[in-house]
């Protein structure tokens, strides 16, 4: 079964997408935490950080990489952004395909929530 990401991906469900090649794709998170909340996730499916494997490490990389360019884009590259992946239930995730949230746009308090 698919998961929502991979419907986006596939282009079943619309999203705002701000970036994509062709392992990568970003979009905006449709429940926002900040004022800017990309969601940046790998094309290939991998549930969470837990599944990862040594082969995925360029995809790993190219997230991080993906965050970069995104903030260079938004021109927050020098006001600073957070960089969110949470893994498993008790974390927060909901959506088991591995995902970076990219949080910017306000005062980021730690600890957080």
């Amino acid at each position: 079964m698919k998961t929502i990401f991979e419907k986006i991906i596939d282009r079943e469900i619309p999203s705002t997408i701000e970036y994509e090649d062709e392992s990568v794709i970003a979009f905006r998170d449709v429940t926002p935490q900040a004022p800017i909340h990309i969601l940046i996730v790998p094309k290939k499916r991998i549930s969470s950080i837990n599944e990862c494997k040594a082969e995925d490490v360029a995809i790993l990389g190219e997230l991080l990489l993906t965050a970069k360019k995104l903030a260079k884009k938004l021109k927050i590259d020098d006001n600073g952004y957070r960089l969110v992946v949470n893994t498993g239930k008790d974390a927060g995730q909901t959506v088991f395909h591995l995902h970076i949230h990219f949080l910017a746009g306000r005062d980021l308090n730690w600890p957080p929530g």
